[in-house]
């Protein structure tokens, strides 16, 4: 029908109809889920990196408690000798030679080198080497320590504080023994 043309009512009735958009409601709504999502997700990033630094302290405690029993372990006649015991320290140049010094002085220059190590790295980091029968009581203020042992060998207690949440108290403990 090469000479009919179709009126624009019946071309109109051809097309699909007219699709709609998103309202502003349900833009609204999903910028809100969105929001709210990343908001979860940071506030579970700040976790992680709590518990990341949680972990690298006590990690840092510990290998700082081993530090001390092994220089008591190579130091075995200071320690026996209760040179150790609620020791605070005074650095000795002549123990860093080969000539070395008396046990009891290189006991002293431990616990100093290991006091200094503890305020380095950790926060508010303090600790003490006594006799305790009940290792793991007491506070930086009252250590707890009886010194006492709970048999016939000496039971030396390591203890370590720092402060974990930087408020200024330190709250944190890890304790070590060791009986010779």
């Amino acid at each position: 029908m090469p000479g009919i043309r179709p009126n624009r009512a019946s071309m109109m009735s051809c097309l699909p109809p007219v699709a709609g958009g998103a309202t502003l409601i349900e833009i609204l709504v999903a910028l809100l889920v969105v929001a709210v999502g990343l908001l979860g997700m940071a506030g579970l990033q700040a976790v992680s990196l709590r518990q990341l630094q949680d972990a690298y302290l006590r990690t840092q405690a510990g290998i700082l408690g081993g530090d001390m029993l092994e220089r008591m372990l190579a130091n075995r006649q200071g320690a026996v000798l209760g040179a150790y015991d609620g020791a605070t320290g005074v650095l000795n140049s002549g123990c860093e030679s080969l000539a070395g010094c008396a046990a009891a002085v290189l006991a002293g220059h431990d616990i100093a080198e290991w006091q200094a190590n503890l305020q380095r790295f950790l926060p508010a980091g303090t600790g003490l080497v006594c006799i305790d029968s009940t290792p793991h009581d007491g506070g930086p203020e009252a250590a707890g320590c009886d010194g006492t042992a709970p048999s016939s060998a000496t039971f030396h207690a390591v203890k370590i504080w720092w402060d974990d949440d930087r408020d200024g108290v330190a709250e944190k403990r890890l304790t070590l023994s060791l009986r010779l």
